[in-house]
């Protein structure tokens, strides 16, 4: 079966630049469409990369992130599932906690990351979804692990969130920055502004409404 590289790339759990990255090391062979896209055998794909090996003194990093401190249990769960897909590939792993927006670019653990990668020492980037990283802008981190051959393993690329899911994430993002500057000028007009905001998420979405389930 012979698919395009986004579909490889999700049936693989890797980054588009990934499948490029092997194909330029002459790992894995690609057709070409008349048009010049790419397409792989699936089932082959599939039996390389079970083959190959992982990459050697290089240490897997796993990334776990949680917007507020009022999801510590989300954090643990992430945390929990990024050790165990670890530890039954037989890597040798740490897990990066880190506290904070998606939207916001200097979070401490998101800065450690980027570091190590770019010192070379990291192997393997993990992560449970890839809008853990960044709520925009995580195919930078992508680039820059192209850039210094770290491979890129998202353990749920194949969830696709709808669009109402995605908008209603973007917007209880911007709610999270943004409330505790408005809180505290304790205006009851900002308040105001953040209940309608929420109930605005809550209706695209209902079943991302607290106690919905």
């Amino acid at each position: 079966m012979k698919v395009s590289i986004g579909r490889a790339a999700k049936e693989l759990g890797v980054a588009p630049e990934t499948l490029r990255r092997w194909e330029a090391e002459g790992k894995i062979r690609v057709e070409r469409t008349p048009g010049g896209h790419r397409r792989y055998d699936l089932a082959s794909l599939r039996g390389w990369a079970r083959k190959e090996p992982e990459p050697k003194e290089r240490i897997t990093l796993a990334y776990a992130r949680v917007s507020s401190h009022d999801q510590k249990g989300d954090l643990e769960r992430q945390v929990e599932l990024l050790e165990t897909f670890c530890a039954a590939n037989g890597w040798r792993f740490e897990v990066v906690r880190d506290l904070g927006s998606g939207l916001n670019y200097n979070k401490r653990g998101l800065r450690e990351l980027i570091r190590r990668i770019c010192s070379g020492e990291v192997g393997r980037l993990v992560v449970t979804h890839k809008d853990r990283l960044l709520r925009f802008g995580s195919e930078l981190v992508f680039s820059l692990c192209e850039h210094f051959r770290t491979e890129v393993v998202i353990i749920n690329a194949s969830e696709e969130a709808t669009f109402e899911e995605e908008l209603v994430q973007d917007v209880l993002e911007i709610i999270t920055v943004f409330s505790a500057r408005l809180y505290g000028s304790r205006s009851r007009k900002n308040r105001d502004i953040l209940k309608t905001l929420k109930e605005a998420a809550d209706a695209i979405c209902p079943e991302n409404a607290p106690g919905s389930g």
